[in-house]
């Protein structure tokens, strides 16, 4: 069964960083796309950034330039670099990973990011 873990989720001021990882467990399967996604309270899932296997990289207007997502497929982990962090990133932020395969998008659990002013 695939898991998706996040972590290194918390609580930062305004203009910290954090770095958030995303492990994935029980395949061997290498996701075609891996993404973050994030929900702010009252509001839709949003895209945040993606990344392809050939290490292809799209991101939302919002975070270019302060987010840097990337991936080790040999860890079969996800990353994101989240630099000069605003009071409007607080959300819970989630991982994707879609194996085209075989047809399958995976989620994670989410991980909670709170931003200070």
């Amino acid at each position: 069964q695939v898991q998706l873990v996040e972590s290194g989720g918390g609580l930062v001021q305004a203009g910290e960083s954090l770095t958030l990882s995303c492990a994935a467990s029980g395949t061997t399967l290498a996701f075609n796309v891996m993404g973050w996604y994030r929900q702010a309270p009252g509001k839709q899932r949003e895209l945040v950034a993606t990344i392809n296997l050939g290490g292809f990289t799209n991101y939302a207007d919002s975070v270019k330039g302060r987010f840097t997502i990337s991936r080790d497929n040999v860890k079969n982990t996800l990353y994101l670099q989240m630099n000069s962090l605003k009071p409007e990133d607080t959300a819970v932020y989630y991982c994707n990973a879609a194996a085209v395969r075989i047809g399958s998008v995976y989620w994670g659990q989410g991980t909670q990011v709170t931003v200070s002013s």
